[in-house]
């Protein structure tokens, strides 16, 4: 257990290094407006895990598609009144600042980090099902606005897409492996955990934050764990599409983890 949370803290600086600097500009006087701050902070990031070879070209890559996916779901979801962001800031378009899409780019270089260190390996993943599976999800965060809400029915698209589909994962030398789907709610919890550290810094505000700082509702922690889904499909696609093809055979040395 020791082992993995060091590799999993390990495949999570990015995301603590947006933390970190949410916490900071939270607290210390700067000179600019705090969400143009954040941005060059978040930019400086990147270059530094970059250059440091801490993120891989691949994962800068992921970075950047993440943060346009995210920020397309920023301007409907603003737009909508979902939630806000109330500070005045020179890079704020439509009411989104533009650092917000580094959030949703955290997830993404913790997918492929973790990937990395891991060692993960899939069997019985089915890429174009999934992914289908996974543009549903993303496409009725938009429509549930208009349409009836089919999450649940998108979410059980989505276990069906993946069922009988594993991760196969390497701690210490020895590999374990737990159902995709069940790795999806596991990241999830931890993304509505984030959440709630995150609205508690000021990163945003959901209407009933507006007075006073109230826990996160338990339903957000479900969209998370289907966003997850598209983050994963997109980083299998774009970071490992090699890792990403379908398996025959688990490796000899298996243990089972759920």
């Amino acid at each position: 257990m020791l082992r993995f949370a060091w590799l999993e803290a390990r495949s999570c600086l990015f995301a603590v290094g947006v933390f970190g600097l949410l916490a900071v500009s939270s607290v210390v006087p700067l000179p600019v407006a705090r969400y143009d701050a954040l941005l060059l902070g978040c930019l400086a990031l990147t270059a530094v895990l970059w250059l440091t070879g801490v993120e891989t070209r691949r994962e800068v890559l992921v970075i950047c598609v993440f943060h346009l996916v995210g920020l397309a779901l920023e301007l409907f979801k603003i737009r909508m009144g979902s939630w806000s962001y109330p500070e005045e800031a020179l890079t704020k378009v439509a009411g989104v600042p533009l650092y917000s899409g580094f959030m949703y780019a955290a997830v993404g270089s913790y997918i492929c980090a973790a990937w990395r260190h891991l060692d993960l390996r899939l069997v019985g993943y089915r890429p174009v099902l999934t992914a289908v599976a996974a543009a549903a999800v993303y496409l009725n965060f938009f429509t549930h606005h208009f349409l009836p809400d089919l999450r649940l029915l998108a979410a059980a698209g989505l276990v069906a897409a993946t069922w009988r589909t594993w991760v196969h994962y390497t701690v210490g030398g020895t590999q374990y492996r737990m159902p995709l789907a069940v790795s999806f709610g596991l990241i999830g919890t931890f993304l509505w955990i984030a959440e709630n550290t995150a609205t508690f810094l000021g990163a945003w505000r959901y209407p009933d934050q507006a007075d006073v700082w109230r826990l996160v509702h338990l339903s957000k922690l479900g969209s998370w764990t289907l966003l997850v889904s598209v983050s994963f499909v997109l980083a299998a696609a774009i970071r490992h599409g090699r890792e990403a093809r379908p398996s025959s055979s688990p490796a000899p040395e298996l243990a089972s983890a759920a």
